[in-house]
């Protein structure tokens, strides 16, 4: 969008700026002290939290307005109204005058100023730390310590996600599929790509389309985003290239070819429909990359896991109202071909084939007459021993540890409207569980990752092993 108020709102020098000590993408609101969402204001360069956490930033805005009905305000009244800020992970600006992201910020120079000056105090920052860290392994043989002397810090190795606007889904997508041992591998051992107007100087080739002047791969900008998230070579990477070629390429698998994607995340559901008329049973296989999972009616009240009114909605409830026997409305009629003509009839779906990666994405959107709601119900799912035999269609011809899956990451929808809200994941990386933020990485722990709202959960096929919890 174009912001017509960052001339009168940007009023900050970077090198005379008050700002707090340390890194940016963990200073402290000035109100509350928490250091999630940390925004600095473009006017007067005070830090308060955003709007996903307890809102100090647009309280900070909010509070500082000159009421509209004054007609006699003047410039250097407006220049004080606070209406820009800067988030302080992804470097992103905002306008709460326009109540949205700001795109052209850069035709203000002291807007990006602002930005390089951040980015300057993050990577000294970042210097500083890995600088004391490898100072008490040096002084230190009591490594795994190191974890607990920086408090909520993650491991050196991992890296953050620049959110580029509103790409926080993506950011949390791309964390969940780094940890993904099957998938990441895959694209991480391929070859770099050199591309040269085309050619690859006899390297290996991948599928390019052309964007002007120049060629750009999908998959190479996908394999060096992956590389670079566990390097521990800085705080947090920007995505921009694959997100560019990802918006000008779009690219679809043709035909249902056997892509990593199709090997790793694909699998078959049969789907039989019976005519209640006269009983003809119709079936069909599809192929799935995910299933999409309803949260059944009875549990779509508000309720939080450790209600004591009401069960508790669980992930097995989900799975079974998938796939248990439906009888379709009059808006669904089957066009049964013995008797040829639509009739009542039943469906059911089963699992024909597991994939080696089970995507499970609960339906949180819900349509109403007039507008879209959110199931805020909380899931509860398991970290290990997710059973999928009940669910098969030929259940005895799979192993037990075949149809057993151990959880790989969770996305989590933090808002109350699908156009609007937060994304971001959980995943475990070596045994621990990570919590990724866009650009902010933190350590955290099972009974954390057990109480998130998940919205997207992938889970891991689990290896031939003695031993199992089930679901």
């Amino acid at each position: 969008m174009e912001c017509p108020h960052l001339s009168s709102s940007v009023c900050i020098a970077p090198d005379s700026a008050k700002f707090p000590n340390g890194s940016p993408s963990s200073w402290c609101c000035s109100v509350c002290r928490s250091n999630k969402s940390p925004w600095v204001c473009l006017t007067c360069s005070s830090v308060h939290c955003g709007r996903y956490v307890n809102g100090h930033a647009k309280k900070h805005y909010e509070d500082a307005q000159i009421p509209l009905t004054n007609h006699k305000k003047s410039e250097k009244q407006d220049k004080v109204q606070h209406t820009v800020c800067m988030d302080c992970s992804s470097y992103s600006t905002y306008c709460y005058r326009c109540d949205d992201f700001v795109v052209n910020d850069t035709k203000l120079g002291l807007v990006q100023k602002v930005r390089e000056h951040l980015q300057n105090l993050e990577n000294a920052a970042f210097i500083a730390d890995r600088h004391r860290k490898r100072k008490l392994v040096e002084n230190s043989s009591l490594n795994s310590k190191l974890l607990k002397v920086n408090g909520s810090t993650a491991a050196i190795c991992a890296t953050g996600l620049r959110n580029l606007g509103n790409t926080c889904f993506m950011n949390a997508i791309l964390q969940s599929l780094s940890n993904i041992e099957q998938f990441c591998c895959y694209f991480k051992e391929l070859p770099a790509v050199e591309l040269r107007n085309g050619k690859t100087a006899g390297r290996r080739t991948y599928h390019t389309r052309s964007q002007g002047e120049n060629n750009v791969s999908l998959v190479e900008e996908f394999r060096k985003t992956l590389c670079a998230l566990w390097q521990g070579s800085q705080t947090a990477f920007s995505p921009e290239s694959l997100f560019y070629v990802v918006w000008k390429i779009m690219p679809n698998f043709r035909n249902g070819s056997s892509t990593v994607v199709t090997a790793i995340f694909g699998g078959i559901l049969q789907n039989e429909v019976n005519c209640l008329i006269c009983g003809t049973e119709s079936r069909k296989f599809d192929p799935f990359l995910d299933l999409s999972l309803d949260i059944p009616s009875q549990f779509r009240s508000k309720r939080s896991k450790n209600q004591e009114n009401g069960p508790v909605c669980s992930l097995r409830d989900c799975l079974r109202s998938f796939t248990d026997l439906e009888e379709l409305d009059e808006t669904e009629l089957y066009m049964c071909h013995k008797c040829k003509k639509k009739q009542k009839s039943t469906k059911k779906f089963w699992i024909q084939k597991l994939p080696k990666v089970l995507c499970l994405h609960l339906k949180r959107f819900h349509w109403t007459a007039y507008l879209r709601n959110k199931v805020d119900t909380y899931v509860e799912f398991p970290l290990r021993g997710l059973d999928m035999k009940c669910y098969l269609l030929e259940p005895e011809n799979s192993g037990p540890e075949n149809c057993l899956y151990d959880l790989a990451a969770v996305v989590v929808h933090h808002g109350s409207g699908v156009g609007s809200g937060h994304y971001t994941a959980y995943a475990t990386h070596e045994g621990r569980w990570f919590h990724f933020n866009d650009s902010t990485v933190t350590l955290t722990d099972e009974e954390t990752v057990v109480k998130a709202k998940a919205y997207i959960l992938f889970y891991v096929e689990r290896q031939a092993k003695a031993g199992s919890d089930k679901l």
